[in-house]
């Protein structure tokens, strides 16, 4: 939820996000298959809010939910219901330009939403007063980070380290590459490094990462907390 990456290459588009969240939140279970709203949706669920940060559906159409919009906001709760069902919502629906449009976010704590879906991507942000829909360059690699959780110059040091590794790294950069950076950059830094630890409160629980394929996407999911991991190879219906 808190720090995504966005690369394409020639035959592969990878998508990666690590999940930053209070040690008191209840562990996320696995990818699983779930039916929602009469759909086939892939993702980890988050056991309290019965949500996701990550979700992909049967045609490798991929949602990824970052906290906060583009500036830390202030926690104003009770919220009507979580971002992670919002996101479901959305990817379920038919049109997504039509249901962003109509879709009721009063009520609803800011986010960033980055949506894969064929040769489009596409940046989604709620900021409790304007919806806003940015269409991106499919060829330009990316990172987001969560506004209510790292500083201005945290964010765009984020950015540089982004920009070394890709220049770093020789030939096509592949899912394990991008895996390694989003589990080794910057290790010594437990409060803006890619795996955070602060003060044993909040901590990165989970990275997770889609490749999406032509025919066939894989989902990986790690749970750092428990040193476990999981894979998923769907084919696409």
């Amino acid at each position: 939820m808190c720090t995504v990456t966005y690369y394409k290459s020639e035959n592969k588009t990878i998508v990666t996000s690590n999940r930053d969240e209070h040690i008191s939140r209840p562990a996320a279970l696995f990818p699983a298959l779930h039916r929602y709203q009469n759909k086939a949706v892939y993702f980890p669920q988050d056991p309290l809010a019965q949500g996701t940060w990550f979700a992909v559906d049967t045609l490798g159409r991929t949602f990824v939910l970052l906290n906060g919009a583009d500036k830390k906001h202030q926690h104003q709760p009770p919220y009507k219901r979580s971002r992670g069902l919002i996101l479901l919502d959305l990817l379920s629906a038919d049109v997504l330009a039509e249901a962003w449009e109509q879709i009721n976010l009063n009520k609803i704590e800011p986010f960033t939403l980055i949506t894969i879906a064929g040769d489009e991507l596409l940046q989604l942000r709620w900021d409790e007063k304007e919806k806003s829909l940015i269409q991106l360059d499919t060829a330009i690699p990316r990172i987001w980070s969560s506004a209510t959780l790292y500083e201005e110059v945290a964010i765009e040091n984020r950015k540089i380290w982004f920009k070394e590794f890709l220049e770093s790294t020789p030939g096509t950069i592949d899912s394990k590459g991008l895996l390694n950076f989003h589990t080794g950059t910057q290790i010594k830094d437990k409060m803006n490094g890619l795996i955070i630890n602060r003060n044993q409160q909040l901590l990165t629980k989970n990275i997770t990462q889609c490749v999406i394929e032509h025919d066939r996407f894989t989902l990986t999911h790690m749970d750092l907390l428990q040193n476990k991991q999981q894979q998923l190879i769907e084919m696409f219906q």
